[in-house]
C-alpha cells in the first residue's frame, strides 16, 4: 500500500497544508540552527546528543535538564469565532486550554515537567481585546490549563500586527519551559525491541488538522451546525478541549516507571508514532472506534482511512513506550489520574525498517512519509 492518500477525498493537502514544503524548511532551521551551538558554552551549558528533531529542546545544565518549546494553536480559534457568531455561545475558554495544552504536551515527551508558559497573541486590530467573550474566556482558559499542568503563566506577547494579520482574527502560540531531575528521568532513546505501545485518548481532534475541518464545513449545508451521531453539532465537537497529559508522565516518574519513549500525536497523525531515529516497525495491533467527529469528517470529507490516520489523532492524543512488565502499573496510574489508557500494540525490530503498521485497518506508513528531522 502506498503512502499517498486516495484520489478523489479530501486530504489535508488539499485543504492547503502541504507537510513536505513545512518539514523540509523545518529540516533546514535544524541545520542552520546547529551552528549556534557554540554559544551555550559561555552559559555553562551543553546540547545533548540527538535532541535536534525532537517535540522539545533540552539543555544540559549539570546535575539536571532544562526543556524549551515553542507551539501554535493553528487555526482553531476560527471555528470558535464562527460558533460565537451562529450560536452566541463563546468557547474561548477552551481555545486557551487548547493553546496550552500543544505546548506542555510536547514538552513532556523528553521528560520535562513545564515550570512557565507563556503566550503569544498577535491580532491584526487591538479592537479583538474589547470583546470579553474572547478575552476574558480566553485568559481564564489559558490559566486553568497552566494550572492543570502544574506551572506559572510567566508573562507572554500582545502584538498588534495591521497588514498581516486579518483585523477581526487572533493569530495563538506560546513557549514554556520545563525541568528533567534528576537527568536519569529524560524520556527518549531507550526504545527496545518488544516494548509495549500504550495509548492514551484524545478528546477529539484537539489541536491538529482543523484547516482540513474547516474546509469540510464550507461544503456542508448547515456548516459547524450540522448534527453529529452523538446528537451535537460539528462545531461543538471540533472545539472541546485538549487532554493535558502532564499528571500521566509524571506520576509514571514518581512511581519509578521507565518511560522509553513518548510522542504527542498531533501533526502527521499516526505517522509520528515513529518520530524516533533509530528504525523500529510500530506495530498496532488494537484500533479503538474513535470519537463520533471522526467518522463525520471521514464521511463527508469524504476523508479516505489512510489519510485520516496520517492526519488526525482518531482518538489518541499520547503514547509512551514502556517494557511490557511495566504496562500494569502505566495503566493504573493512568487511570488513577483520569485517563483513558490501552495497550494498543507492541516496538519491534526488524533490521532497518522503520515503519507504522495498524494491522487492524491494513494501512501501513513507511519511514520516508515522516520527514521531520
Amino acid at each position: 500500500m502506498t503512502d499517498s492518500a486516495s484520489p478523489g477525498g479530501l486530504s489535508y493537502e488539499s485543504a492547503g497544508v502541504n507537510y513536505d514544503q513545512l518539514d523540509a524548511f523545518k529540516r533546514a532551521c535544524q541545520q542552520a540552527a546547529g551552528q549556534t551551538v557554540s554559544a551555550l558554552a559561555a552559559h555553562g551549558l551543553l546540547e545533548p546528543a540527538g535532541i535536534r528533531g525532537e517535540s522539545a529542546y533540552l539543555l544540559d545544565a549539570g546535575d539536571h535538564y532544562l526543556a524549551h518549546v515553542e507551539e501554535g494553536l493553528g487555526t482553531k480559534n476560527l471555528i470558535a469565532d464562527d460558533m460565537l457568531r451562529l450560536t452566541g455561545r463563546s468557547f474561548y475558554a477552551n481555545v486557551g486550554i487548547d493553546t496550552v495544552a500543544t505546548i506542555v504536551n510536547d514538552l513532556i515527551t523528553v521528560g520535562a515537567v513545564p515550570i512557565s508558559v507563556a503566550m503569544h497573541a498577535a491580532v491584526g486590530d487591538a479592537a479583538w481585546f474589547e470583546d470579553p467573550r474572547r478575552s476574558v474566556e480566553l485568559a481564564k482558559g489559558f490559566a486553568a490549563a497552566c494550572l492543570e499542568a502544574g506551572a506559572v503563566w510567566g508573562g507572554g506577547e500582545t502584538p498588534t500586527l495591521r497588514g498581516i494579520v486579518n483585523p477581526s482574527t487572533i493569530v495563538l502560540a506560546g513557549s514554556a519551559i520545563g525541568r528533567i531531575k534528576p537527568k536519569s528521568l529524560r524520556v527518549g532513546g531507550d526504545v527496545r525491541d518488544g516494548d509495549a505501545i500504550v495509548f492514551l485518548a484524545s478528546s477529539g481532534v484537539q489541536t491538529n488538522g482543523l484547516t482540513l475541518c474547516r474546509k469540510l464545513a464550507d461544503g456542508l449545508a448547515d456548516g459547524y451546525l450540522t448534527p453529529l451521531s452523538d446528537g451535537r453539532t460539528y462545531g461543538e465537537a471540533l472545539l472541546d478541549p485538549s487532554v493535558i497529559y502532564v499528571k500521566f508522565v509524571s506520576a509514571l516518574q514518581r512511581a519509578g516507571v521507565p518511560i522509553h519513549y513518548a510522542v504527542h500525536v498531533t501533526g502527521h497523525g499516526w505517522r509520528k508514532l515513529m518520530r524516533l531515529v533509530e528504525p523500529f516497525v510500530y506495530r498496532i495491533r488494537v484500533v479503538r472506534e474513535p470519537q463520533p467527529v471522526f467518522r463525520f469528517i471521514q464521511r463527508h470529507g469524504p476523508v479516505d482511512e489512510r489519510e485520516a490516520y496520517a492526519t488526525f489523532n482518531m482518538g489518541v492524543g499520547f503514547a509512551v513506550y514502556v517494557d511490557p512488565g511495566d504496562v500494569p502499573a502505566a495503566l493504573e496510574l493512568a487511570k488513577a489520574n483520569g485517563y483513558d489508557a490501552w495497550v494498543a500494540g507492541e516496538v519491534c525490530k526488524q533490521g532497518d525498517r522503520k515503519a507504522v503498521e495498524i494491522e487492524p485497518l491494513n494501512v501501513s506508513f513507511e519511514a520516508d512519509s515522516l520527514k521531520v528531522r
